[in-house]
């Protein structure tokens, strides 16, 4: 059982911008923090070649960027992404963030090989993945979620995801007609803060696994602390404020995904337990709109860092809050139109039988 000390759970006071924005201290992230199993995705095209910003494995070892991958002055690593600059194919959010990377450094694995990622044990080719389940758990707080956007009723509207499960995308799969690789996401753990409240919801969200292009997929949000992001009332004190540090773990073990929420009170502790491989919900109810073998057939790995939700994407009918960014940084992060999130701790390992 993991023991937290309450002076482990605040950041003294919230760190001022102009410390945050200085220029990286001395320390690369990788010197502080065991970085050996990930990759690093950037906001940004420095090389001008039309795509994000890749950082791999072994380059990461002594890599870090003044603005968005930084040790701050307190020994967090802080993750930053603007609302507007350089996204993954497919997506308008922007993201600083880490991608789990089973191989480490041997890139005769491919990125998209099972050896590469995990799998459920109810995967009937579970042996050739490099594990079946695995463990994920973070120290954090959010340091700043966007305060602008043209639609603020919209779900991802001021928030950021810190933690995930994503599953590959996999189109041979997909062509085989078996019902998965379509790259959908089990858990995303959310943080959002309307801006006049004073403090944000954390609450975490299951993607049914269905087509893109199904109408029932969608995700299904779970509370935290605070409430989901159907509601916008503010949380006051079931909430989290920003500069305060919570602990999540994502422990996938066999088919079951425990989820432990954790802040400096034990009491405020939330669990949440779900069998990825079926269609039963967190709650115990048969999703009849779920995949009817949920995620069992999927290579996934773990996630973690600022993905910002606040797309600048103007579209009136459907998922996309039109944040504000105009994709110049100094302009950006001035008006507050960014995320960032620092973390105290993010550890990758084996999963772990939770029953006594």
């Amino acid at each position: 059982m993991l023991s937290l000390r309450s002076e482990c759970f605040r950041v003294a006071a919230i760190l001022p911008l102009v410390l945050l924005w200085s220029a990286a201290f001395g320390d690369v992230p990788a010197e502080k923090f065991d970085l050996r199993f990930w990759k690093l995705t950037l906001p940004t095209d420095d090389n001008g070649d039309g795509k994000v910003d890749e950082v791999d494995v072994r380059s990461l070892s002594d890599f870090s960027h003044p603005d968005f991958f930084y040790v701050d002055e307190s020994g967090l690593l802080v993750m930053t992404a603007p609302n507007k600059a350089t996204t993954t194919a497919g997506s308008t959010n922007t993201r600083s963030e880490l991608r789990q990377m089973f191989r480490g450094t041997n890139t005769r694995i491919s990125t998209h090989d099972p050896k590469n990622n995990f799998a459920l044990k109810a995967n009937r080719y579970s042996r050739n993945f490099a594990d079946v389940g695995g463990q994920l758990e973070a120290t954090l707080a959010v340091l700043h979620v966007s305060k602008n956007a043209k639609y603020p009723d919209k779900k991802p509207a001021f928030s950021v995801v810190v933690g995930q499960i994503h599953a590959d995308k996999d189109e041979g799969i997909i062509n085989k007609g078996k019902g998965f690789g379509w790259g959908n996401e089990p858990i995303k753990i959310y943080y959002k803060k309307w801006p006049d409240h004073e403090t944000g919801s954390v609450f975490w969200t299951y993607e049914r696994n269905l087509e893109k292009d199904n109408p029932d997929r969608r995700d299904i949000a779970y509370p935290v602390w605070g409430n989901t992001w159907e509601n916008p009332d503010d949380p006051g004190t079931d909430g989290i404020a920003l500069g305060e540090l919570f602990n999540y773990n994502i422990n996938v073990h066999g088919n079951i995904m425990y989820l432990t929420f954790r802040t400096a009170d034990p009491a405020r502790t939330v669990k949440y337990q779900v069998d990825l491989s079926n269609s039963v919900d967190a709650n115990g109810e048969v999703d009849e709109k779920d995949h009817p073998q949920g995620y069992s057939g999927d290579a996934m790995y773990f996630k973690a860092g600022a993905y910002n939700q606040c797309s600048t994407k103007d579209d009136p009918t459907f998922w996309y809050p039109a944040c504000a960014g105009l994709g110049d940084w100094e302009t950006d992060k001035g008006n507050g139109d960014y995320v960032s999130v620092a973390f105290r701790r993010i550890s990758l390992s084996r999963s772990v039988n939770p029953a006594p």
